[in-house]
């Protein structure tokens, strides 16, 4: 198989020129097989079902890639020992998508210290001993849902925010970022949990809520999944018609659909990142810098605007 870069890595030359943003696709420079090592921190989530995917997708269409799939189940050990083997395999690039960041950093540390590209997805680990790290801002996107919850709910609500892992960094970004858009108003925080970025936990945790017999304006989960269980579990008990409910991720086949059959009153999308692992990987793999940080843009899905495809936040 003989591969043409040349005009590629002209166009990913001037793509790089702008810092942050996403290199253009490429072939590698010569003629062989590369092996790419996948380690995901769970597939208990669509999203991250979704991030497989679309890493599946756009690997396919370069004939030249071989993705090595592997499952951490929740397990961080589980997820060290990935990263350990495909160092030991010597694969040609390593994509990761931490459950969490201080166990992921030494092994992704190790595999970058030994010239291996390593891409980071989603949660970020410790320090900078890695290649690139590509993710959308959830600082960012949790200070929007919060300035717009804000907006809606006219200064003044009891609210219920239903968490993610907290001790993944997009937990605690959407943590911190929505008490920042939030900043200033007369919100009351009515309860709060740590759902794990899980439905059922997130339902059972709603339960919890519901049974202290308080009122609810609002339900603010860290993802779609948390906030469609919190619906559920409002639903089942004839509330859900007096809250509204907000979440994160807007995959077309769940948090938008939920938004346009008028479960969510919105959803902030959160971009897998897995065309731009390939992307970035691909680029490597033909000579060419690439950015130590992408950021990926973001958009509010709401009733109002999801067919025209949502508003992007500024």
């Amino acid at each position: 198989m003989k591969l043409c870069i040349g005009l590629a890595l002209c166009l990913l030359v001037a793509a790089c020129g702008k810092p942050g943003a996403p290199p253009a696709p490429a072939a590698p420079a010569a003629a062989k097989t590369y092996v790419i090592g996948m380690s995901q921190c769970n597939l208990g989530e669509p999203w991250r079902v979704q991030m497989n995917e679309d890493i599946r997708n756009a690997a396919a269409a370069h004939p030249a890639l071989s993705v090595v799939f592997k499952d951490a189940q929740n397990d961080a050990l589980r997820q060290v020992a990935h990263v350990e083997e495909f160092i030991n395999a010597g694969v040609d690039a390593i994509i990761v998508s931490p459950k969490e960041a201080a166990p992921l950093t030494p092994p992704i540390a190790a595999a970058f210290a030994k010239g291996i590209p390593v891409i980071v997805l989603d949660r970020r680990v410790l320090g900078d001993a890695y290649t690139c790290f590509i993710g959308a801002d959830n600082k960012k996107i949790g200070k929007a849902a919060g300035a717009w919850i804000l907006h809606t709910l006219g200064g003044t609500g009891a609210v219920v925010e239903l968490k993610g892992l907290m001790t993944s960094t997009p937990g605690q970004d959407r943590h911190s970022g929505f008490r920042a858009g939030i900043a200033g108003g007369a919100l009351e925080i009515v309860f709060e949990a740590d759902t794990k970025w899980l439905e059922p936990d997130a339902r059972k945790e709603m339960e919890s809520a519901l049974a202290r017999g308080k009122t609810i304006d609002l339900v603010y989960a860290h993802n779609d999944p948390g906030a469609h269980g919190a619906y559920l579990a409002a639903q089942a008990v004839g509330r859900e018609k007096a809250m509204r409910f907000v979440g994160i991720d807007a995959l077309p086949q769940e948090g938008q659909m939920y938004v346009k059959q008028g479960i969510l009153a919105a959803s902030f999308e959160y971009p897998t990142g897995g065309k731009e692992a390939i992307d970035t990987v691909l680029a490597i793999f033909g000579g060419t810098a690439v950015p130590k940080e992408i950021t990926l843009k973001s958009r509010i899905f709401t009733p109002e605007n999801i067919g025209a495809g949502g508003t992007w936040l500024e």
